[in-house]
């Protein structure tokens, strides 16, 4: 296969969620000594966000995102240390979580997947992560957004809470807060005062490269 071949059936087969056919195509790619960044921008990440775009018109579900993530995932595994080597920048640092009381991940595992398909680092801290744990985490990997992410009204508490523990520490300007989950709106993650709201992973990727673009963009004092 030509390299323009390996890169048209990568994102073919990404979109289809063919994980075994990407990891193939992957590995014939590196063999032909075609870069793990051109494999990266020029055919997995067009293919996800082309997934993200097809969930935003309602031609995608769950289930399709779901599966093309993991498809992604697979060959993500294969490339992320080559790419370390390669000193790729990546986009940014998106420390992610589900909050104490919460065991639910099957969304927060889809939006890690869609973050760093679009070229986020992102470090999973898993489910009931308390707040002591997250303002750990921060002081040691330094992130540039933290997401909190929460499946049940009950412990939707918990984000002001982080964000108390956050302030507490004197972390809370050192990060961009993002919360979501299925019972969370807009209103909500106004008013407990994060900086932003997703209400999917599609939606997660576009807002948080917009935060971060503004914090970036922001002249210091």
């Amino acid at each position: 296969m030509t390299p323009q071949e390996i890169l048209q059936g990568l994102y073919d087969e990404t979109l289809v969620g063919n994980a075994p056919r990407v990891l193939e195509l992957t590995e014939e790619g590196l063999s032909n000594a075609m870069e793990p960044q051109t494999l990266l921008f020029d055919a997995l990440i067009p293919s996800l966000e082309e997934v993200g775009a097809r969930f935003e018109r309602g031609d995608f579900f769950v289930p399709e995102m779901l599966i093309a993530g993991r498809a992604m995932a697979g060959a993500m595994e294969r490339l992320r240390p080559l790419l370390a080597e390669t000193g790729v920048a990546t986009v940014g640092k998106f420390l992610m979580g589900t909050v104490k009381g919460d065991v639910h991940d099957i969304g927060k595992n889809l939006v890690n997947i869609m973050l760093e398909g679009a070229g986020f680092e992102v470090i999973d801290l898993g489910v009931q992560v308390a707040p002591e744990k997250f303002v750990a985490a921060i002081e040691e990997h330094q992130p540039d957004i933290v997401g909190f992410s929460a499946f049940l009204t009950t412990t939707m508490p918990m984000f002001k809470a982080n964000i108390n523990a956050l302030e507490k520490a004197g972390l809370r300007n050192e990060v961009v807060v993002m919360v979501g989950g299925a019972p969370v709106t807009q209103e909500y993650a106004d008013a407990v005062g994060a900086d932003g709201y997703a209400a999917d992973a599609s939606a997660c990727v576009k807002r948080a490269k917009a935060l971060l673009d503004a914090r970036r963009t922001k002249v210091p004092a």
